[in-house]
């Protein structure tokens, strides 16, 4: 009697823990903006219960942050913006399943007296070509999204920035539209740090804006297992996958609507901006 007593209190004992089990942790990077604007942090609120997964900032700031962490072994999931740092990392054989999941967007910055009269326009191209027109100083920032997003507009608008009014960056980065102040210049940044004070505005604004061709692709990667493999791959491909989800792309729309100014921050990649 006793024997059968103590096998049943040691069935109970086993197979009701007192404390439920540690949910499984993936170890993230991401991207600065996302933290800067507390988006990635009530992003985790939804993501955590929906997918039972702990989320684990290791990482935030800016690519070379995210690269280095990737290349330590200290993350097992990756978002940046597209980018050949971040191609690199599937290529090198750091990160596997990169896709795009999300966009950001750029903007023309420029005196607030606005000289050229660009104010309020959302076509990129246009405005550029209105700059050119009048040689007004223009700050040719060499940050590798501005960079990408300028040659882009500056094709589509059949034109080549060259001339005095071509302005070099000799900036500091986070400087960039103190520079392009001093210079009485404009300049493309991304719309984040300007509106969230990493970049100091002084006397500029922002002065287009809502163009599709000035978004930039965000993507996803997983850390590759067999380099290592004590990395928690299962995890952090759950994690890319609900990003990439309808659920995920509708938080970014709801997250959108909820902006002080009405304008968004990011935008879901559903939204394709035109060819």
């Amino acid at each position: 009697m006793i024997k059968r007593l103590s096998i049943a209190i040691l069935a109970i004992t086993t197979g009701c823990p007192s404390t439920p089990p540690e949910k499984p942790v993936v170890r993230v990077a991401v991207i600065g903006g996302m933290v800067m604007s507390g988006m990635w942090q009530e992003l985790a609120k939804q993501v955590e219960p929906a997918t039972g997964l702990k989320l684990k900032l290791v990482a935030a700031g800016d690519k070379g942050v995210l690269v280095e962490a990737f290349h330590n072994g200290e993350a097992d999931f990756l978002t940046m913006h597209a980018s050949d740092e971040a191609a690199n990392l599937v290529a090198d054989g750091y990160a596997t399943g990169m896709t795009p999941w999300a966009r950001n967007e750029l903007v023309i910055v420029g005196p607030v007296d606005d000289p050229v009269g660009i104010r309020g326009m959302t076509d990129g191209a246009a405005a550029l070509r209105k700059i050119a027109e009048a040689h007004a100083p223009y700050v040719n920032f060499n940050g590798s999204g501005a960079h990408q997003i300028a040659n882009k507009l500056w094709k589509k608008a059949g034109l080549t920035p060259q001339g005095d009014w071509v302005l070099k960056d000799e900036s500091a980065h986070p400087q960039i539209v103190a520079f392009a102040q001093k210079h009485h210049a404009y300049v493309i940044v991304g719309r984040i740090p300007v509106v969230k004070g990493k970049m100091e505005s002084g006397g500029m604004e922002i002065l287009v804006r809502g163009d599709p061709d000035m978004r930039r692709p965000y993507v996803v990667a997983v850390a590759d297992g067999k380099r290592f493999p004590h990395a928690n791959v299962t995890g952090a491909k759950m994690l890319a996958d609900y990003l990439t989800s309808e659920n995920c792309q509708k938080f970014l729309e709801d997250y959108a609507a909820r902006q002080p100014d009405g304008v968004p921050l990011f935008f879901p990649i559903s939204q394709q901006p035109s060819s």
